[in-house]
């Protein structure tokens, strides 16, 4: 099978969706590998790397696409991207669905098959494919030193022959991943860290990294969290409890990291102007969820801004300011997945259209949109689609070379695109730190 990793189109995305290391890994499954050239680059990661691991470097993206069975990206390829690439190739990346319905429509109408990464499940056997997690936590820790930054004082106490100098409070607002990865980063550097999320479970986890919690009494027998793990939004009375205890904390505090993001809706406020106002000059606040409109009512999503004193730093795409690690853990969760469900004998990728996995990340196949987020409410999308996948193995534009035999012959409702369903490997990834609000 032919994989492409695309150079992305987004001039301001540094981050690449493979590694020499998981190129090389690839090439080990017997994957024939072509990267775009210079895809790279912005992570440090140069077309001879690439070809010293084994790939191909495509100077003609249009030439190379064509025949590829399996496309790698960071954010969704547009159009243009996918320009010439074969009707029944998986596309594998961030693909944003919510934002990008009539690009992913566009990919049904292809024949694409496209897997949304970020809507990986929250499972034990997929936290190594988990894109929100990795970068997440290169968010979280990355806010701290841009709060380091652009404070103006020390971050820890110092005792001199001239004078004390007092630790900086930092409140963390959402103990997710990039939440607690921000707790433990302020903590090493010294600061007074407290946290407030509207999950109760987080509590612990706060407080085992050496912060305090700060939380008014949730609403009886309500969680705070979704049955996926996310944070919730909460209804209005607790939200109006949870805003006096923040204004009267907030005050005091001399940095503010807020991580709050609800999947598929707008970032929900949660520092208001005149919280902002109470906050003393030379403060700083960190939004990471800019890219959603932000926490804070005054964020500039891309720009950093003063308010009376105050900096508020609304930075887009965090992670990728960590742009080799960032790249470089992405790729992993990539292959992991790939690895996941490859079957090593035939060599060749064997979704199995029944697992979990793939039931959560699957956003188009055979010509149909199947997610219920891009309006498919209903199953006969997805048993259309991969009974279409069963009747047409005869049709295929594909050799027959590149198909997987079976052993056995599997119902029409679960074939696989190109090959036999089959169940993927555990998970080898370790615990997840926490199932987060990003």
């Amino acid at each position: 099978m032919k994989l492409i990793v695309l150079k992305e189109a987004d001039a301001a995305e540094t981050r690449v969706a493979a590694s020499p290391e998981t190129v090389k890994k690839l090439v080990g499954l017997g994957l024939s590998v072509v990267v775009e050239a210079a895809a790279g680059a912005k992570s440090n990661m140069s077309d001879k790397a690439y070809a010293d691991a084994g790939a191909t470097i495509a100077r003609n993206r249009a030439v190379a696409i064509k025949g590829a069975d399996i496309i790698l990206g960071v954010k969704a390829p547009t159009a243009a991207q996918l320009k010439g690439a074969a009707r029944g190739a998986v596309v594998i990346g961030a693909l944003n669905p919510y934002a990008n319905a009539s690009l992913m429509k566009s990919y049904a109408s292809a024949g694409l098959t496209s897997l949304a990464m970020e809507l990986m499940p929250r499972i034990t056997r997929a936290q190594s494919m988990d894109i929100l997690s990795s970068q997440s936590n290169l968010a979280g820790y990355k806010a701290v030193l841009d709060a380091a930054n652009e404070y103006s004082c020390a971050l820890p106490m110092m005792m001199t022959a001239a004078g004390t100098v007092p630790a900086a409070r930092v409140f963390i607002m959402g103990a997710g991943v990039a939440g607690l990865q921000a707790i433990a980063t302020a903590k090493r550097l010294g600061a007074i860290v407290s946290a407030t999320d509207v999950r109760a479970a987080a509590k612990e986890q706060v407080e085992s990294l050496g912060g305090s919690f700060v939380m008014v009494d949730a609403d009886e027998g309500d969680s705070g969290e979704t049955a996926g793990g996310y944070a919730k939004e909460m209804s209005a009375d607790y939200k109006k409890r949870q805003a006096a205890l923040v204004a009267e904390h907030i005050a005091k505090q001399d940095i503010v990291i807020t991580t709050a993001l609800i999947p598929g809706r707008p970032a929900p406020e949660l520092v208001s102007t005149k919280m902002v106002e109470s906050m003393k000059a030379g403060s700083v606040i960190v939004d990471l969820a800019a890219e959603q409109g932000g926490n804070c009512s005054l964020t500039k999503p891309g720009k950093v801004i003063q308010h009376k004193g105050v900096t508020i730093m609304g930075h887009l795409n965090n992670a990728g300011r960590l742009a080799g690690n960032a790249s470089a853990l992405y790729a992993r969760n990539l292959f992991n997945l790939i690895d996941a469900f490859w079957d090593k004998e035939n060599k060749t990728l064997a979704l199995n259209w029944e697992d979990e996995i793939i039931k959560g990340i699957a956003l188009t196949h055979e010509g149909a949109v199947i997610h219920p987020i891009l309006g498919d409410k209903k199953p006969a999308a997805r048993k259309a689609a991969i009974s279409k996948t069963a009747s047409s193995k005869t049709a295929s534009a594909k050799p027959a070379a590149r198909k997987a035999p079976t052993k056995k012959a599997a119902p029409a409702a679960k074939a696989a695109p190109k090959v036999a369903a089959k169940k993927p490997s555990a998970s080898r990834g370790a615990t997840r730190q926490t199932k987060g609000t990003k």
